[in-house]
């Protein structure tokens, strides 16, 4: 074998060097270099000595003293990197089957943090939305986090991936938590592999946020509110919260997803259009019913193939206003239909 762990090699596109800290495949290498582990083809690198001997050495002049300024900085500063957010990333590992094809056999998940803060996470993999694995670790900034494997066969098994994360270091002015996740359908996933072969590349990506949200406002509790006439006094408008929801529309105890019943033009539509827009209106709904305080909501998703009904399902497990939900017999809706219950 040409590369074993611990060897230094040479990134040809980027011209940096790299140490190799896993062997993936007879394809790709795990390289780590300036704190960053990443994947790279056995091709996209060499040994670095041929640059090491063919380089062009500067000596400095005999007996030059040189001072603090002139030690080189780090390559790449943590303020000159650019943020875009948390990123699930996939590693496709390949095996030759019997027939000499190169297929998937593995995946390899990490955690990407391109931002400046650190955040605690819990990391919860589901099959058929009950849970298989769970993991609760600190990802530091501009780094990545290995998580584990994950066999291409059990994708057939609906996997969810799910976070939640919060900051490290508790900001008052920042949300206490935040959840996300990623579900991967087996069609998605051939669709990113052959993209994948396409373009070289070794992983592709989920974003899970572009920034940390802020806390929700609340109202403050302040008596015969004072507070409210320090603001109207600085010329500042004040509203009341109490009144914002006339401005909405009106909830709705049952909501009907059936396709027609939302557009006219449900004919011309792809399944996956549809299905957007069903989930869309799902959360409208969803939304109203909370701001509300109702104590309950029927969402009608008809019965079919049951796809709507497990994307709603999902969304459910990971909504904190949901006490339970139920997708029972009813004589107007058969099974056809779920019920929600709120615990505010």
């Amino acid at each position: 074998m040409k590369y074993q762990v611990g060897d230094i090699v040479l990134i040809l596109h980027s011209n940096e060097e790299a140490r190799v800290v896993d062997i993936i495949n007879d394809k790709m290498l795990m390289v780590e270099s300036d704190g960053v582990t990443f994947p790279v083809y056995k091709d996209q690198v060499d040994f670095p000595y041929f640059k090491r001997f063919t380089g062009k050495k500067t000596n400095p002049a005999p007996n030059q003293k040189k001072y603090i300024d002139d030690v080189r900085k780090e390559k790449t500063a943590e303020k000159d990197r650019k943020e875009d957010g948390v990123w699930l990333t996939f590693l496709p590992v390949m095996d030759q089957d019997d027939f000499g094809d190169w297929v998937v056999d593995e995946l390899k998940l990490h955690l990407v943090n391109h931002t400046r803060t650190p955040y605690n996470f819990t990391y919860k993999l589901h099959f058929f939305g009950k849970p298989d694995f769970e993991l609760k670790n600190t990802i530091h900034p501009f780094s990545d986090f290995y998580l584990h494997d994950f066999g291409f066969e059990k994708l057939n098994d609906s996997p969810s991936f799910d976070f939640e994360f919060s900051l490290q270091k508790p900001d008052k002015t920042k949300a206490d938590h935040y959840e996300a996740g990623v579900r991967l359908k087996p069609k998605q996933l051939f669709a990113k592999i052959e993209e994948l072969q396409q373009k070289n590349l070794a992983t592709f990506s989920m974003k899970l946020f572009d920034q940390y949200p802020d806390r929700p406002w609340e109202e403050p509790v302040v008596e015969g509110n004072s507070w409210k006439h320090k603001l109207a006094a600085s010329g500042f408008k004040v509203y009341e919260a109490s009144k914002a929801r006339q401005h909405m529309d009106a909830p709705l105890a049952v909501v009907d997803l059936h396709a027609e019943k939302l557009t006219d033009h449900w004919k011309r539509m792809s399944n996956f259009e549809i299905l957007s827009l069903q989930l869309k209106t799902f959360e409208k709904y969803y939304q109203l019913a909370v701001v509300h305080h109702q104590p309950s909501l029927i969402v009608i998703h008809g019965v079919g193939e049951g796809k709507l009904r497990d994307e709603i399902h999902q969304l459910l497990r990971n909504k904190r206003d949901v006490k339970s939900f139920v997708n029972r017999y009813h004589p107007a809706y058969g099974y056809g239909a779920t019920e929600i219950f709120f615990g505010y």
